[in-house]
């Protein structure tokens, strides 16, 4: 059962597990997630790349990093057709390392009007939708080991992480208002103000 005085971390003023305080005593219960022989070895591996890179290096490198740590050959990119040249230069950079799949947000040309989805432009034929789930199938018949997310719609990048086989780690986020930086809405106080409940 859900426990009522969990869930209000963001308002928390004083952020004490910071320092070690288990607010509501329930850190064994925790702890036993990580008996999970998979999920432990990617959290020692994404906290010694933590460690030993601590703002020292791009997310690029931390997710090339991460992926030789965990001794990955096999990687795949899964990138919106928006950020096709970001995926190109990217694909190269981690081919100096990694066999690299990439599968685009429109592989099979699919029309909206297929699955009767609602269009940008109304009127048009040629609109073809989003594909993420047959991205990561793609990627898991390809037998990638870890998923980079490169720009998928939201909504799109869930159905990808849930259809998706192996790992799942994000380069870049799709914002088209912010140039791919949804995190300047908070930052700015006239997008800020309009997101805040009257």
């Amino acid at each position: 059962m859900f426990d009522s005085r969990i869930g209000h971390c963001a308002s928390c003023e004083t952020r004490e597990c910071r320092g070690g305080k288990d607010c509501v005593d329930d850190a064994d219960r925790h702890l036993a997630l990580y008996e999970d022989q998979e999920l432990a070895r990617l959290h020692k591996a994404a906290t010694a790349i933590e460690g030993r890179h601590y703002c020292k290096e791009p997310r690029i490198r931390e997710i090339m990093l991460f992926a030789r740590e965990l001794e990955y050959c096999k990687l795949g990119l899964a990138f919106c057709v928006g950020l096709a040249d970001e995926a190109e230069v990217i694909a190269k950079t981690l081919a100096g390392q990694f066999e690299v799949v990439s599968v685009c947000c429109k592989f099979c040309g699919i029309s909206k009007k297929t699955l009767k989805l609602e269009q940008i432009e109304a009127e048009s034929d040629t609109e073809c939708m989003c594909n993420p789930a047959g991205q990561a199938t793609i990627l898991n018949e390809a037998g990638t080991q870890l998923n980079i997310l490169c720009g998928l719609c939201v909504g799109h990048d869930a159905i990808f992480n849930m259809t998706s086989q192996a790992p799942v780690t994000t380069l870049i986020v799709k914002d088209r208002v912010l140039a791919h930086n949804p995190i300047g809405a908070i930052y700015s106080p006239y997008i800020r103000r309009t997101l805040l409940p009257k």
